[in-house]
């Protein structure tokens, strides 16, 4: 995916993501209410390969959900698995999760894709995000999902439920402070977030953007 994935699709994607973005950014800034143990972005660099760790093992579940074992989620997959679970997304909900993480519209969520949908799941407070969080077996990977909502609330330093460019590279000089490479570091982090180039990144763009920085990518082979 890199830094320029879903600008091409971002038009058509607001009208489904907007109901969905905007319980993102309301849990959010709850959780941006608590504070953060984040101290410098240095720190969460130092997670990374902690947070891989952690993230990996949602190979398991996402095996679960790849029905056919093509390497992809598909809607009806995504759909099946929640009626087996018992777990109470409407269509609308589902539809919503499914586009939201099939950036690329290929009609089926890879393995980065799944874990940023997990994390939004993981992130959202309403009751079915809470029936899917506990039969799914997320309370396993609340210390990975935590560490990732503490970062992105250390770069949201106004707690509105996104993070701009002048909030990045704040955050990166607080990590380096006074060196001049700070603000070019900044900056090419910021667009390899901004991909819908709007100035703006919600907790999902961080998401994929963070699959990247610690090594997970779409194409991974399982043995990686």
């Amino acid at each position: 995916m890199g830094g320029v994935f879903g600008r091409h699709d971002s038009s058509k994607r607001s009208s489904h993501g907007s109901k969905l973005e905007t319980k993102m950014v309301e849990s959010m800034r709850q959780r941006a209410a608590h504070g953060t143990s984040v101290k410098s972005f240095n720190s969460i660099i130092m997670k990374f390969p902690k947070i891989d760790e952690g993230l990996r093992k949602c190979k398991t579940i996402f095996e679960q959900f790849d029905e056919d074992s093509n390497g992809e989620i598909d809607k009806d997959e995504l759909k099946h698995c929640f009626q087996k679970l018992e777990i109470s997304f409407t269509e609308e909900d589902i539809t919503d999760l499914f586009e939201a993480c099939d950036i690329n519209e290929h009609m089926g969520m890879k393995f980065n894709e799944f874990i940023v949908f997990l994390c939004i799941v993981y992130l959202l407070n309403d009751p079915p995000a809470s029936e899917a969080k506990a039969k799914m077996g997320l309370g396993n990977l609340e210390s990975t999902f935590e560490t990732l909502v503490d970062a992105f609330v250390f770069l949201d330093k106004n707690k509105d439920g996104y993070v701009s460019k002048d909030e990045m590279i704040q955050a990166i000089n607080e990590s380096i402070p006074g060196e001049r490479s700070s603000g070019r570091i900044a900056m090419k982090r910021f667009e390899e977030m901004d991909w819908d180039k709007n100035g703006m990144v919600t907790f999902k763009e961080f998401l994929f953007a963070f699959t990247r920085w610690v090594g997970i990518g779409e194409n991974e082979d399982d043995d990686e």
